[in-house]
């Protein structure tokens, strides 16, 4: 390491262990000129827009990014996503999603995503690569072929995943996005009127396809697991499924979505269980394939902002036990290629990823035999094993298990950052 980028020459003012390095939420920019409305923007409304990308990606962002599953993520439609990673692509920067389906319309959200890239000229990233849901379990060997295509023609596309068979998100996702036109405060009011709720309960009973709806994607209320909630008379019910709490409160399950949400103020924190174990081995698979943990970083001890996803502790050591120790879905080597260099390169990190001298010493010491998470669905909290040493920007923060007190950590700026 003696020839890697260190960090004095560049510290920051008060520390941090990690890297960032951040993108631009296409959502900010739109709430920053369109508020919370299901809208479209005018043509001088859209000017505006593109002109904070451009100011963002000066800044230092690496691209833009949006979950179009989410409103007022979902309101945007393509020709808008398209006209903002144009702006972005003028800088170097690329456009990763959580497409607009995962599940019901799988296909379409790839094709979208695809389409944006080819027509906005920039590379582009499906996050959380997955398919939701039972009924969709087949439709994952049709988004590879999607990707393969469109990689085989030449298009710079990639995905990453975690590697789990369950999602995370607000127990909102059982509910309509158009809901929540204005804000959550304001789906949170229209909750309380009886005429909507009925309405609200006949269209999450629909098999349809306009909207991602989880409370039909599960195929279960067993499937889905509350784990967080804001009000205190409610944690009682962290890591009870909704067909639990249902039961308790001798209430419709639909009906219980709804109070939970009125009663806790939130859009509460909701583990579903939706995928398959054979897609989750055919994603990690893919030589396109990076990982991200979807989640906060978190300490063990922090045990009151409820159950989390095991993911939080374990996605990377679960790769490296599970995945290749033990099912042998891949060879350690292309997996240490799958979480170090295609990543760095896919995000236009410059040099890192990679042991090479003149790079920033970014390393990771584990031993191979006995690396593994331990987290679970039912105890998240506990860390990894395995790893011996990690270190950043050439010096250790992690030493048999133990944070050293050494914060080295940099912002990572994007290709567009002005100097």
């Amino acid at each position: 390491m003696d020839n890697a980028i260190g960090i004095s020459d560049h510290p920051t003012e008060k520390g941090i262990t990690p890297n960032i390095a951040t993108y631009l939420g296409a959502a900010q920019v739109r709430q920053s000129i369109l508020g919370e409305e299901n809208v479209k923007p005018t043509p001088a409304q859209l000017d505006q827009m593109r002109a904070i990308v451009r100011k963002e990606m000066e800044g230092g962002a690496l691209g833009i990014t949006t979950a179009l599953i989410y409103p007022p993520n979902s309101f945007a439609d393509t020709d808008e996503l398209t006209a903002l990673c144009r702006e972005a692509g003028k800088y170097g920067g690329r456009y990763i999603a959580h497409i607009r389906s995962e599940g019901d319309r799988l296909e379409e959200g790839v094709h979208e995503l695809i389409n944006i890239g080819h027509n906005a000229n920039v590379p582009v990233e499906l996050y959380h690569f997955k398919a939701s849901g039972q009924r969709n379990w087949p439709k994952m060997q049709s988004a590879i072929d999607l990707i393969t295509k469109a990689r085989q023609n030449g298009q710079d596309v990639t995905a990453n995943m975690y590697t789990y068979t369950a999602g995370a998100t607000g127990l909102t996702s059982c509910l309509p996005p158009y809901l929540f036109n204005g804000g959550f405060m304001a789906g949170w009011k229209r909750l309380q009127d009886p005429a909507t709720r009925l309405k609200l309960k006949a269209e999450v009973q629909q098999k349809s396809n306009d909207w991602e709806n989880m409370f039909q994607l599960a195929g279960s209320t067993d499937n889905i697991l509350l784990t967080a909630f804001e009000v205190d008379s409610l944690k009682k019910y962290n890591g009870k499924t909704l067909g639990q709490i249902a039961a308790i409160w001798n209430r419709d399950p639909i009906e219980t979505v709804m109070d939970l949400i009125v009663a806790d103020k939130s859009r509460v924190e909701t583990t579903y269980f939706l995928m398959s174990e054979e897609n989750v081995k055919k994603g990690i698979s893919q030589p396109w394939v990076s990982f991200g943990s979807d989640a906060g970083s978190l300490s063990v001890d922090r045990k009151e902002v409820g159950i989390v996803h095991p993911r939080t502790f374990g996605n990377f050591a679960r790769l490296l036990g599970k995945y290749v120790r033990e099912e042998q879905v891949m060879s350690l080597t292309e997996a240490i290629r799958r979480l170090t260099s295609l990543p760095a390169a896919n995000h236009k990190l410059p040099n890192r990823g990679l042991l090479r001298p003149g790079y920033f010493a970014d390393v990771v010491v584990f031993d191979p035999n006995t690396i593994a998470d331990k987290a679970t669905f039912a105890d998240p909290f506990q860390y990894a094993v395995g790893v011996q040493y990690v270190v950043v920007n050439g010096k250790i923060v992690l030493k048999d298990g133990e944070h050293t007190g050494v914060f080295p950590g940099q912002p990572i700026w994007g290709p567009g950052k002005k100097k």
